[in-house]
């Protein structure tokens, strides 16, 4: 007779909400019933919050999953996620050695998302900061400007928060640059009245232009089209408008949403097959005013935090806590000396309540460092006595009777 072999966890993705949900349920769970693994394409935590800091030339920490999951019990693979079988309970990946398959039996679904190249030429000639592969390769780039001194054009396709935050990143680090954004509307239009004013008066400190109400029609090496006939020079085209989840949960058979994202219930379980659990950009959940969650990463932590209560109760018989799940405010950097700090209603339309400053930088500060530090803790505090399952899953009662 075999040995029974322990619940399989395993969490696809290693960002703000894959790290958390996997440290979590080591924290919570017990080794004895439960095997958790971690698949990951990059060997480092990135700090995605960070990464128009990385592009703009500053150091920024990326500490290695292995040290992170040392001494957690976790199992780590290096590999790139390529399918998912939801009925057969397979996930098929690729790493150095080739295409494998790992089984589970609870799935946690943390692919998050990518930039959205949407115009010709984008993919091909435009940067963007949503991997820390592609915030070096710009920030390899904007280095390379320097060799012929000042006059370099760097143009910012998006007026979103990750916009704003490169631009301000990139003018207050390269002064030597000339920063253009490009904004579809209003700069700012998602912030109140008083905010906006701060944000236009930093960008005049910072001496960004702003090109409003403009939509970019292609990308070019050396150059930005707009609609309206503006052509904008540029020697660095960084696009930040709008990002995408990867295709596999839409290939895989998961009810999806037309962008790509899982749908969720309330527990953050797929609608389609409940031993998945979809967290972060990943999810299209609603939130507590009745609206889908914005792609961020406060709502990494909520979805995260919910899709852990649920597996926890599952398996161990305990109640689960409905946790809240609400979009908190706008945390905006203007390079390293200003920011934004927006405040939001229940619908998550901007109130008249703003911080600014100093002040606003110091919070967003205290953000990052505690989100890194719990990424590189996973399991702090972890409890001598973890949580039993009631009952051993169907693939060990299997094996056990065999």
């Amino acid at each position: 007779m075999n040995e029974p072999t322990r619940h399989r966890i395993v969490v696809l993705g290693a960002g703000y909400a894959g790290a958390y949900a996997a440290g979590t349920l080591a924290r919570r769970l017990s080794a004895e019933d439960v095997e958790i693994t971690v698949v990951n394409a990059e060997p480092d935590f990135v700090q995605r919050l960070r990464l128009h800091q990385l592009a703009a030339g500053q150091d920024v920490a990326a500490p290695q999953l292995t040290d992170v999951f040392a001494g957690t019990g976790i199992g780590l693979r290096l590999a790139r996620v390529t399918d998912i079988d939801p009925n057969r309970r397979i996930v098929g990946f690729a790493d150095s050695d080739g295409g494998r398959e790992i089984d589970y039996d609870t799935l946690v679904y943390a692919l998050g998302s990518s930039g959205a190249a949407q115009v010709p030429g984008a993919a091909e000639h435009a940067f963007d900061i949503a991997s820390r592969a592609s915030a070096l390769r710009l920030r390899r780039r904007l280095a390379s400007l320097s060799a012929g001194g000042p006059g370099g054009e760097v143009v910012v396709v998006g007026d979103g928060l990750t916009g704003i935050e490169t631009a301000a990143e990139i003018a207050e680090s390269r002064p030597d640059l000339t920063v253009t954004l490009v904004a579809r509307g209003e700069l700012g239009a998602r912030l109140s009245v008083g905010a906006r004013r701060h944000l236009r008066r930093t960008y005049d400190r910072l001496g960004v232009t702003v090109v409003e109400h403009t939509q970019v029609e292609s990308v070019e090496a050396t150059r930005v089209l707009c609609a309206d006939g503006t052509v904008l020079a540029a020697d660095a085209t960084v696009w930040t408008a709008g990002f995408a989840v990867p295709p596999i949960a839409a290939a895989s058979g998961l009810e999806v949403t037309g962008s790509g994202q899982i749908v969720v219930d309330r527990r953050m379980r797929s609608t389609s097959h409940p031993d998945v659990y979809a967290i972060g950009d990943s999810a299209h959940a609603i939130g507590d005013n009745g609206r889908p969650l914005p792609m961020s990463c406060a709502s990494a932590g909520f979805t995260g935090r919910q899709a852990v209560e649920a597996i926890v109760g599952e398996l161990t018989g305990r109640r689960i806590p409905t946790t809240k799940l609400v979009y908190p405010g706008n945390h905006i950097s203007l390079g390293r000396k200003d920011g934004i700090l927006q405040m939001v209603d229940d619908e998550g339309r901007a109130t008249a309540k703003h911080v600014t400053g100093r002040r606003a930088v110091r919070f967003k500060a205290a953000v990052l460092r505690v989100s890194l530090w719990a990424t590189s803790h996973p399991t702090f505090g972890l409890p001598r006595r973890r949580h039993r399952l009631v009952a051993r899953p169907a693939s060990v009662a299997a094996q056990v009777a065999a």
